[in-house]
């Protein structure tokens, strides 16, 4: 079974996105961390506020794909789905880049 690894950032193009990053990632990270499979799951805000370095680990491809549908359909994936995000997938010797347009 291959680790899968999201390593990038969430860039927000004003203080009203800030905002709602600050309003909704504390229990975006204390879910995640709860997942079954979550290895790693850090969020660090840049030292301009806007830009958020993000740095993921799942044990499996099945867990991270979890991951991503819970992101997809809950609050966190709701409020900042305009917000631009940079970021690369790595699973096992493959890495993809992953630049979801905004909305």
């Amino acid at each position: 079974m291959s680790t899968v690894e999201l390593e990038g950032r969430l860039i927000c193009e004003s203080v009203e996105e800030m905002g709602v990053v600050l309003r909704h990632l504390p229990r975006h990270i204390e879910l995640t961390r709860a997942e079954p499979g979550c290895l790693r799951f850090e969020v660090e805000q840049s030292d301009d506020g806007l830009v958020w370095i993000v740095s993921e680990k799942f044990e499996s491809q099945a867990a991270f794909g979890r991951h991503q549908a819970r992101v997809e359909a809950g609050e966190w994936g709701r409020a900042t789905a305009g917000i631009q995000r940079d970021y690369v997938i790595s699973a096992g010797d493959q890495r993809r880049r992953k630049r979801p347009a905004r909305s």
